[in-house]
């Protein structure tokens, strides 16, 4: 046979058997924007509506194979860990997507050392919060038996990481496998939720979390520390650690606590005022309503990581992002109004009752938090930190407080109220204030 013909014929089969994956490539390169700030943060935003697509079956299966009280005391379970791991995980995921970018060769030693910390700390409050538990919420006393509070701290502890490696991979530009990790901890969580159930756990909800978590991370973590990190170390230069790393990492903790608190800690009141049942409600509202909070944050984590390659760029990629961002979160606002009773239906009859109005006052508030979030990203890429932490502090101030007064008044739709309220008046503080937080910054105060 003809050499030249032996050789088509080999490019032509290495070309039917890679067809498909180049084609899918192509096709997914085509659909993004070509700007990395974009193209991270739109990789990021899909691994969240992904997450939330399957955590909308997820809790669609709990609601229908768990009862009213057992969703709500899981559910407020999981914000109470969920709080904590804010607490156990110091913000070491916003750390590492600011400092790895320019780390080099000490990135490996850097991730290590955040996940050491955090998860040592995480066990740490988890204990002291299980102690405390019959004197803060008594409810959650289930909590204490042996096998239930063991998947307490390790889903406490795991989430930590979870959090932490998201960071690594978006730092090290992996956002793809982002949503990889995401899509193994939807899917086995929703596997181990049957299981829970139909062994008749009633902590099966908690269980299925803790179990998701360590599959997941064991695949994240052979993928980012066998490629992820050995790839950046080769190909980025090694910069001098920046000055007051530590100083700046407390900082950024500090107002964290607060962002953190505001989202977790409000299914608590509603727990404590108003009973399992309502918090059930307002927890799968919230959990619908928090996929655009969620986009918004991580166009923000896409816009800190660029910021630290290209400081000049600040403003002009602040800007883009919220164009394309509030684009992106009217539309699905938009449908979230509109359909709320169809979509809440779907957990069952009683959450469309209670809930629609709720869930349309939480996706309305997640349009102003979109400034908020660039506002405080923005500032981080500045090492402005005073003024990131005054953002969180007073949304989250404003929000339990406002929680608090309109419980009683009007009843759940309170929370709701209470979340737009917050975010319009931070937003509007935002948009007078521009010129103080949305200026240029150079490569030296960055």
């Amino acid at each position: 046979m003809d050499t030249g013909s032996m050789t088509d014929s080999a490019v032509k089969g290495t070309g039917a058997r890679r067809g498909p994956l180049v084609m899918l490539r192509a096709g997914v390169t085509a659909v993004l924007p070509g700007e990395p700030v974009l193209r991270t943060g739109h990789v990021l935003a899909v691994s969240s509506l992904v997450n939330a697509g399957l955590g909308f079956f997820f809790w669609t299966f709990a609601t229908h194979w768990y009862d009213e009280r057992t969703v709500g005391l899981s559910y407020s379970a999981l914000s109470a860990s969920l709080l904590l791991t804010g607490i156990g995980q110091l913000n070491l995921n916003d750390f590492l997507v600011r400092f790895v970018p320019t780390a080099g060769r000490r990135s490996r030693r850097l991730v290590l050392t955040c996940y050491a910390a955090s998860i040592s700390f995480s066990i740490v409050v988890a204990l002291v919060f299980l102690a405390v538990v019959p004197v803060i919420a008594p409810r959650l006393g289930f909590l204490l038996t042996p096998v239930t509070a063991a998947c307490f701290v390790v889903a406490t502890a795991g989430y930590a990481v979870f959090v932490l490696q998201d960071g690594a991979l978006t730092a090290v530009r992996m956002p793809g496998w982002v949503v990889g990790e995401n899509l193994v901890f939807a899917l086995v969580k929703i596997l181990l939720l049957g299981l829970g159930a139909a062994l008749g756990f009633f902590s099966g909800i908690l269980m299925s979390w803790a179990g998701a978590l360590l599959v997941s991370l064991f695949v994240a973590n052979l993928v980012l520390m066998g490629r992820g990190i050995p790839r950046h170390e080769r190909e980025t230069k090694t910069a001098p650690p920046p000055p007051r790393m530590l100083k700046y990492a407390a900082a950024d903790y500090f107002g964290s606590l607060f962002r953190t608190a505001g989202y977790t800690v409000v299914p608590l009141i509603v727990l404590n005022n108003c009973g399992a049942e309502e918090s059930a409600f307002y927890s799968v509202a919230w959990g619908v309503a928090y996929v655009p909070y969620l986009v918004a944050r991580n166009m923000g984590t896409s816009l800190l990581a660029e910021s630290v390659r290209g400081p000049g760029r600040l403003v002009e990629h602040s800007l883009r992002v919220l164009r394309h961002s509030g684009l992106l979160l009217g539309g699905v606002t938009v449908v979230l109004v509109a359909a709320a009773p169809q979509i809440l239906s779907i957990f069952g009859g009683s959450y469309a009752a209670e809930g629609s109005m709720l869930l349309r006052l939480l996706a309305l508030s997640a349009l102003p938090n979109l400034l908020l979030s660039v506002a405080i990203d923005v500032a981080r890429a500045r090492r402005r930190l005073c003024w990131a932490v005054w953002l969180q502090v007073a949304m989250c101030v404003l929000v339990l407080g406002l929680t608090h007064l309109l419980l009683p008044v009007v009843g759940l739709i309170g929370a709701g109220l209470a979340w737009l309220v917050t975010q319009c008046l931070i937003a509007g503080f935002l948009i007078v204030s521009r010129s103080r937080w949305l200026v240029p910054v150079t490569e030296g105060s960055s």
